[in-house]
């Protein structure tokens, strides 16, 4: 699940013969038809109506970004009430964006070709586990995780790229770093794998994608998880 800034919802994958974990392409783009740039600018005004502009520098404003807000504010008042309100605002506009939210191509194909192959799957995501419930319910994906879903709390220390909640994923999940693969569409995806030792594929939906990512350390970068689906099923 992809939201502004690079955040987005990842899987990790436990299949039980070959005690191998994956962690495939993100689901969706969250804010495709809910402008994550209006909800920044929304959370900015906020902020702005009770005399807490300073509280965002204009570098952090010009990111358009709901997720650099929410940490720009943690970072000046953590855990705080003024966070645990900011956090519950952006929770509520990610839950309204889940039902606009435009699937990645071949994602959920590939997450139930996993799951009819006997795979255990996990979501990591810097979204409220709330939306990330919503969106799989959905698309008819929630028996594929439930109820391995590690999003985002009001300890926004644990955001991607730390590694707490891949850790989770694999702890979970009983499985080694070293028997995973995390499949993610951003420098802080690449980022939390590396910390957490565990192998990484990028996955670019464009050329300036691509670049990030390679940019990140990544060394294989795909345009579409269908290549990944096709080696699940060549498994199955």
């Amino acid at each position: 699940m992809h939201a502004a800034g690079g955040h987005a919802v990842h899987v990790c994958l436990h299949h039980h013969s070959e005690q191998r974990a994956v962690d495939p392409a993100p689901a969706c783009r969250l804010f495709a038809g809910h402008s994550a740039e209006r909800v920044a600018v929304d959370l900015i005004a906020w902020l702005e109506s009770r005399g807490l502009r300073d509280l965002v520098t204009e570098e952090e404003r010009n990111s358009l970004n709901p997720q650099v807000i929410l940490a720009a504010v943690d970072r000046r008042h953590p855990d705080s009430g003024l966070v645990a309100e900011l956090e519950q605002r952006l929770t509520r506009e990610e839950l309204r964006a889940s039902s606009s939210a435009m699937p990645t191509a071949c994602a959920d194909p590939l997450i139930r070709t996993w799951a009819a192959v006997g795979a255990r799957l996990a979501v990591t995501a810097n979204n409220s586990p709330r939306t990330v419930r919503s969106y799989l319910e959905g698309r008819g994906l929630l028996p594929c995780f439930d109820p391995h879903i590690y999003g985002r709390t009001q300890d926004l220390g644990h955001l991607k790229p730390h590694p707490h909640f891949l850790n989770r994923a694999l702890n979970a999940t009983g499985t080694a770093p070293s028997g995973a693969l995390m499949i993610g569409d951003s420098h802080f995806d690449c980022h939390a794998a590396v910390r957490a030792g565990v192998p990484f594929v990028g996955y670019a939906r464009d050329d300036g994608k691509e670049r990030e990512l390679r940019n990140a350390g990544a060394l294989i970068v795909l345009r579409s998880p269908k290549v990944i689906q096709s080696m699940v099923s060549g498994q199955a």
